[in-house]
């Protein structure tokens, strides 16, 4: 999903380098850190004390939130040094007292009737109202553990680093309620681990900085003509030959640049299983997408019978080193049908349905060329009754359509899907603007919003000749604040179709994880809010006050790591001078 063309090349300019703050002291923590927070909370009430946790701080779990209190202690527990030994359950009681009058105490319990949804949530810190340092209650463990989130960022930004810098001190909190639950119930991030690979590691740290943003659906980009990552048993080349490519296009695809040295790796069946339960512990759904029929060339390197053998040699073609359109895509033959059933046979086993309901089959991009000169396609064509190309890909995705409804799982796919007509159940993933989205969703098909204008995060941040790699429009921290997901033009019934929101991350210029970092952030955290928060209209949505939250989630960042845009511009080595990429001027279409 790469639609730019051209090669202007730019010379980033030195910067000055960020001067890193100073290491705070983890108490007492500022009592106001319940205004810096991010996502917005629906409401904050405040009370007359703050409260604090200390080293005789306990953690009591009611029935139902029993997993939570090991991710508790894994983040809050590690960051703060504080071992928050089990104190029994914590339903005990209207007050969430646990039942033994100790009021050092976090308490985690589930409360059905809160409003908001299955990951509504409210947290207390104002003793006043019980009998506990902190009381969060979800209307589902989901619930619980958004609250978890926001308790660690009341904590302050040391909350969010693996261990303690200073051991056996008291951490304040302010003494407030706060009651939310998120606007759309799909708020996710797509990681295109196709054009670059990253690593297990890199992937379960994504999934935390997804969880610490609230963020809840991860769309994982497995397959696509320059890699294949994910094993199958059955057809064991994908990985030997279609994981793994000689070299690759160092910039965009007009740059003279290569890096020679060949690229790859891939996901085991028990890495994958790994990443997938790492997951459903945050509460993150996992999105698994398996390209076809465009976008196919690795695997048809792998299994030359997968392509157009009577139009071009397959057997000749090798994992894609370059980015772009792919005229070679899949044909639309039996064997191929078989093929892919064999491998979402598989891929439905490591992805279960309660945490991947959906599996994206890609869909987009699929240039009709070779179909158009292919006896074997047009015959098909003819078989079927078909008025042409677009409707044949229409009903390879109608196959599947099938093939995963029986299966308990639904289809989605980019919105070329759309060509040629689409099946009653799948959903779209709106990429090329609200257009297509607006169509689905007329028309009564589930729509997740992510129009590459607006939240493609390879898009560049800013004008300067010093962006890296700089691609398409400018898209400001800003510009993503005042994004939304809802067109106005969409009627209530229309717009209870769209599922949510989803930020996307391709790799083709982000060759390693620090660069992917920096394109994703901050801006992740602006899509957070406008994903989880009720805001109003973007025109008067107050940036300037996200602006101040975010010099205090800047320090949360550091804490976590994280590589990411400098407010000021990029720094020296966050800098690709020379490096071909291809911005598009002015502002992108509203369409």
């Amino acid at each position: 999903m790469d639609p730019h063309a051209g090669s202007p090349t730019h010379t980033p300019a030195q910067v000055p380098t960020r001067t890193p703050a100073s290491t705070p002291t983890p108490t007492p923590t500022d009592v106001n850190t319940h205004s810096h927070l991010i996502p917005a909370p629906r409401t904050t009430r405040h009370g007359a004390t703050p409260t604090r946790l200390t080293p005789r701080t306990t953690l009591h779990t009611a029935a139902g939130t029993e997993a939570l209190a090991p991710l508790l202690r894994g983040t809050i527990g590690a960051a703060t040094g504080l071992a928050l030994a089990e104190g029994g359950g914590g339903d005990q009681g209207d007050d969430g007292d646990g039942g033994d009058g100790d009021a050092d105490r976090v308490v985690l319990r589930l409360e059905p009737g809160l409003p908001g949804g299955p990951e509504a949530y409210r947290l207390s810190t104002d003793r006043t109202l019980h009998n506990a340092a902190a009381l969060i209650e979800g209307a589902t463990p989901a619930g619980v553990f958004r609250g978890i989130q926001t308790l660690r960022q009341l904590l302050g930004p040391e909350a969010f680093r693996r261990a303690p810098i200073a051991a056996g001190q008291d951490w304040a909190l302010p003494g407030v309620t706060i009651e939310d639950s998120p606007r759309f119930g799909w708020r996710g991030l797509m990681l295109d681990v196709a054009r670059h690979f990253m690593p297990k590691d890199g992937v379960l740290r994504y999934l935390d900085l997804i969880a610490a943003h609230k963020l809840n659906v991860f769309h994982f980009h497995l397959t696509d003509d320059q890699g294949w990552r994910i094993e199958i048993k059955r057809y064991p080349r994908l990985t030997e030959v279609g994981s793994w490519r000689s070299r690759t296009k160092w910039g965009h695809r007009a740059s003279p640049l290569w890096d020679e040295k060949p690229h790859g790796g891939y996901y085991t069946q028990d890495d994958i299983r790994e990443i997938v339960a790492y997951a459903a512990e945050r509460h993150i759904r996992v999105v698994p997408e398996i390209d076809l029929p465009g976008h196919s060339q690795a695997a048809i390197a792998a299994y030359p019978e997968l392509g157009n053998t009577d139009v071009i040699d397959t057997a000749s073609l090798s994992v894609w080193d370059t980015w772009g359109v792919n005229p070679n895509v899949l044909a639309p033959t039996d064997n191929t049908l078989r093929f892919y059933e064999g491998v979402l046979e598989e891929v439905l086993d490591l992805f279960p349905e309660d945490v991947s309901p959906f599996i994206h089959i890609g869909g987009d991009e699929c240039p009709k060329e070779q179909w158009q000169k292919s006896d074997i396609a047009q015959d098909r064509i003819r078989e079927l009754g078909l008025a042409g190309e677009n409707e044949l890909q229409s009903w390879i995705i109608r196959h599947f359509d099938t093939w995963l409804s029986a299966r308990g799982r639904r289809l989605i796919g980019w919105d070329e899907i759309l060509e040629g007509g689409l099946a009653p159940g799948a959903a779209v993933s709106s990429w090329r603007g609200y257009g297509a989205g607006i169509a689905a969703a007329e028309a009564g098909h589930d729509v997740v919003m992510c129009p590459e204008q607006y939240v493609y995060l390879d898009h560049r941040q800013a004008a300067g000749a010093e962006e890296p790699v700089p691609i398409g429009f400018v898209r400001t921290l800003e510009d993503v604040y005042r994004f939304e997901p809802v067109p106005p033009q969409l009627g209530p019934e229309a717009a209870a179709h769209v599922l949510g929101t989803q930020a996307n991350a391709w790799t083709e210029v982000m060759e390693n994880q620090s660069r992917v970092d920096y394109q994703v952030f901050p801006r992740l955290a602006a899509f957070a809010e406008v994903a989880w928060s009720a805001l109003p209209a973007p025109a008067e949505r107050d940036f300037a006050d996200f602006e101040r939250r975010m010099a205090a989630h800047y320090k949360r960042l550091d804490a976590l790591g994280v590589d990411y845009r400098p407010p000021a511009g990029p720094l020296p080595w966050q800098q690709r001078p020379g490096v071909v990429g291809r911005p598009i001027e002015g502002a992108p279409p509203n369409r």
